[in-house]
């Protein structure tokens, strides 16, 4: 196996691709290694954040097109209110893990960033994250994340700020 198909390898280029766009939008950031984790409420442990500060990438399916929604790892993602605001269909549905394996597998499942050149940009960002000083968002992998300006990432991604969570 060559030191390019790693796993190793593989978390250095995604998390590289990930620090190199913020980079080139201009973004400061802070990118943090931690333990591995499996959620994004895991992910404020390790990493110290407040579960309000931590940004939970959502992928969803509006038939054959993905849609990306960003919250709060406190929250729960509203699909009525989610498709009220994009005018989505009924079939706006979250994807499975085997789809984002199969259409993003240049990240790990779980890991997906609301941002990034290997991902459409997120389409909406809950207006509860956006209030938040800085937000903890995955950078890829399940070891490494990076704290941003939430206002930075809608102001990259060109997302919608609206309340899109459980009441």
């Amino acid at each position: 196996m060559s030191s390019e198909s790693s796993p190793s390898a593989m978390t250095t280029t995604r998390v590289d691709a990930i620090v190199g766009f913020l980079e080139g939008a201009k973004v400061t950031y802070e990118l943090i290694e931690h333990k591995l984790v499996m959620s994004a409420g895991a992910e404020a442990r390790v990493a110290g954040q407040p579960p309000q500060t931590v940004a939970k990438t959502v992928l969803l399916h509006d038939g054959s097109v993905y849609v990306i929604a960003a919250i709060s790892a406190a929250d729960r993602l509203d699909l009525r209110k989610l498709r009220d605001l994009l005018g989505a269909t009924r079939q706006l549905r979250l994807a499975t893990e085997a789809e984002i394996a199969r259409d993003f597998p240049s990240l790990e499942v779980g890991a997906v960033p609301p941002f990034g050149p290997m991902v459409p940009a997120a389409e909406v960002i809950d207006s509860a994250l956006v209030e938040q000083p800085r937000i903890l968002c995955p950078a890829g992998d399940h070891r490494h994340s990076v704290l941003v300006d939430p206002r930075e990432v809608v102001r990259i991604t060109a997302a919608k700020v609206a309340d899109i969570c459980e009441d």
